[in-house]
């Protein structure tokens, strides 16, 4: 497994490339923006992208996803519960002064349990509320996709539309009793662990 990183847009959005090294089947995490630097990456390792995965429906995590499924045709996947957000994306992003387009709808709504499979990569959903209703991580092969539920050092905000703090509560116990040397790819900020997070994350001594 190959992960790339590429820090997208002003609100510095961290898009994933997740490829099978052998087969060359692609997994995109989040493409915010920038979708030329997505796509010169995707062409440079002549990547097959088998699906674009959505942590959640907030306009800077899908504001390239238009570019990206016209690009790679791979089928778009989100949470059901955050479709609202995904379909008023471009309504949001004027709210912050961003621009983006309508957005083609998801070919799939996941769930907690569904399994992703790309060539010999395989990721669990794990429904994790409280940023938004429908956000998602994506665990396996020892990582963890976390979008913006959990942050080297914090967690997502819960005062935005769908926030919820209790919910966060759950969702943050629920990645804490994952493996403590897993290793936690964050929607914004720098990566982390599972047991560097459950004993220096702030929010440990709130909800554990």
């Amino acid at each position: 497994m190959i992960i790339k990183s590429l820090t997208v847009g002003s609100l510095q959005v961290n898009c994933y490339i997740v490829y099978d090294e052998a087969t060359k089947d692609a997994i995109v995490i989040d493409p915010g923006d920038e979708p030329d630097m997505v796509m010169d990456l995707i062409e440079e390792v002549n990547l097959k992208v088998n699906f674009i995965l959505l942590t959640h429906g907030h306009f800077d995590h899908i504001g390239a996803v238009d570019d990206m499924k016209g690009f790679t045709g791979a089928p778009i996947l989100l949470h059901k519960a955050d479709k609202h957000l995904y379909s008023q994306a471009n309504v949001h992003a004027s709210m912050w002064g961003f621009r983006i387009g309508n957005l083609p709808e998801p070919e799939r709504f996941i769930e907690e349990g569904d399994e992703i499979k790309a060539g010999a990569l395989e990721f669990r959903v794990l429904h994790t509320p409280g940023h938004t209703h429908g956000s998602s991580c994506f665990y396996g092969m020892g990582v963890l996709f976390s979008g913006d539920t959990l942050f080297r050092d914090s967690i997502g905000r819960t005062d935005l539309p769908g926030g919820d703090m209790l919910a966060m509560g759950d969702s943050f116990r629920k990645l804490m009793e994952l493996p403590l040397d897993t290793v936690v790819y964050c929607g914004h900020g720098p990566a982390t662990t599972i047991g560097r997070e459950k004993k220096e994350n702030f929010f440990s001594s709130t909800f554990l």
